[in-house]
C-alpha cells in the first residue's frame, strides 16, 4: 500500500505535545486498518520567526504542496504578534491551497457538561461551515498618516459569487447527509452591501436544494439562539469573521473549546486540506504534560475522514467519546484528572 502523506506542523505551545499524541494515535488506528501514512514534520513556528525572521522558510508552501493533508498544532506565542504569526503560516496555507471551508463539528459529550441550560449529550449535534479565504478578512486596507491624530485604517470586506456560491453549495450538500436544514448567518439589516449581496446569493442557491430546508438569521439574534436554543440547529453557514465568531461561542456551548476540531478543506482536493484543533498554543500550559489531546485526536479522525477512511475515523471518534465519559480519563480543564499521558494511552488501549 502506498503510504499517505501528513504534513505535521506541531507549532508552539501545547501544539507539540497535542500534535504528538495525535500522531500515536494515528499510529494505532492505522495498525488496526492496515493504513500506511508517512510523517513530514516541520519545525516553523513562533520560535523560528525570532531566530529566523518568518514563521516558515520561503519554500515553504511548495514544500507542503505534495502532502495529502496537512495536521497543524497551534500557532502563537508571547513576542510575537498574533497577525504576525497567521498571516506568516496560517493564513497562506488556507489560500494558496483553496481551502474556502472551515468545518466546525460542535457537539455536547456525555461527560462534557454544558453551561447552557438543557444543552444534554445528543441534543447538540451541529457544524459551523465557515467560508474561509475572502469576506471581512480580506488583504485589502491599510492605513495612512500612521502616528498622527488623523490616522486613518481601512479595511475592505470582499465578497464574491463565486466565494458565497461555493460555500453555500458545500452547507447545502452537507446538510442534505444530515438532517437536512441550514440556517443562513448574516447582518444585511446592517451592512449595506455585501450581507445583502450574500443573502441573494445564499437564496439562489439554496433554490438549487429544494429537499434542504432553510433559513437566514441576524449574527446578533443568532449569537443569542445559539446560547438559548442550541438543539435546533443541524448546519451554519456563515461568512469568515461570523463563523469565526460563531464556531467558538459555539464550542464553549458545547462545553469546552479544548476540545473542539477544525478542518481547513479544499473540496476540490486539488490540494491538501488541513486538519486543527481550536485551543490555541495555550502558553500558561505547555511543557506540563497537562494539555488536552482531544482536540488535536478528533480533528486527526475528521482528516481520515477526508482521506477516505470513515470506518477509521469513527473508531477514533468512539475512543474520544469513551474518554470523556469517565472522570479517569478527562482533563483538568474538563474537571478531571488525568494528564496527556493518561489520555492518550486511554486512547491507544480503545483502539489496539
Amino acid at each position: 500500500m502506498t503510504a499517505q502523506r501528513i504534513a505535521v506542523i506541531p507549532g508552539d505551545g501545547i501544539g507539540v505535545e497535542v500534535t504528538a499524541a495525535a500522531r500515536r494515535v494515528l499510529d494505532a488506528v492505522a495498525a488496526r486498518h492496515g493504513l500506511a501514512f508517512r510523517y513530514d514534520e516541520y519545525d516553523w513556528s513562533c520560535q523560528r520567526y525570532a531566530r529566523e525572521g518568518a514563521m516558515m522558510p520561503a519554500d515553504g508552501l511548495d514544500r507542503l504542496r505534495d502532502s495529502d493533508v496537512i495536521l497543524l498544532g497551534a500557532v502563537g506565542w508571547p513576542g510575537v504578534p498574533d497577525h504576525v504569526s497567521l498571516w506568516g503560516l496560517l493564513i497562506p496555507i488556507r489560500r494558496t491551497f483553496r481551502e474556502y471551508v472551515n468545518l466546525r463539528p460542535i457537539r455536547v459529550f456525555e461527560g462534557v457538561p454544558s453551561p447552557v441550560r438543557g444543552a444534554e449529550p445528543g441534543a447538540v449535534d451541529f457544524v459551523v461551515v465557515r467560508e474561509n479565504v475572502e469576506g471581512e478578512y480580506s488583504e485589502i486596507g491599510g492605513r495612512l498618516n500612521r502616528g498622527q491624530p488623523d490616522e486613518v485604517a481601512v479595511q475592505e470586506a470582499v465578497f464574491t459569487r463565486a466565494g458565497v456560491s461555493r460555500i453555500a453549495d458545500y452547507a447545502f450538500a452537507l446538510a442534505r447527509t444530515r438532517r437536512a436544514y441550514v440556517t443562513s448567518a448574516t447582518k444585511s439589516n446592517g451592512i449595506v452591501h455585501t450581507m445583502p449581496f450574500w443573502d441573494e446569493v445564499v437564496a439562489e442557491r439554496a433554490a438549487a436544494h429544494p429537499d434542504v430546508r432553510w433559513d437566514a438569521e441576524h449574527i446578533d439574534a443568532l449569537a443569542a439562539k445559539l446560547v438559548l436554543q442550541p438543539g435546533r440547529f443541524d448546519v451554519i453557514v456563515a461568512s469568515n469573521l461570523f463563523g469565526d465568531i460563531l464556531s467558538d461561542l459555539a464550542a464553549a456551548v458545547a462545553g469546552s473549546i479544548g476540545i473542539a476540531p477544525s478542518g481547513n478543506i479544499d473540496p476540490t482536493r486539488t490540494y491538501p486540506s488541513m486538519f486543527e484543533p481550536v485551543h490555541g498554543s495555550a502558553p500558561d500550559i505547555a511543557g506540563r504534560g497537562v494539555a488536552n489531546p482531544l482536540g488535536a485526536v478528533w480533528s486527526a479522525a475528521m482528516m481520515l475522514d477526508h482521506l477516505g477512511h470513515p470506518r477509521a475515523a469513527a473508531d477514533v471518534t468512539a475512543a474520544v467519546e469513551a474518554c470523556l465519559r469517565e472522570p479517569t480519563t478527562r482533563t483538568r480543564d474538563l474537571g478531571g484528572s488525568a494528564d496527556t499521558e493518561r489520555v492518550v494511552e486511554a486512547l491507544l488501549g480503545r483502539l489496539r
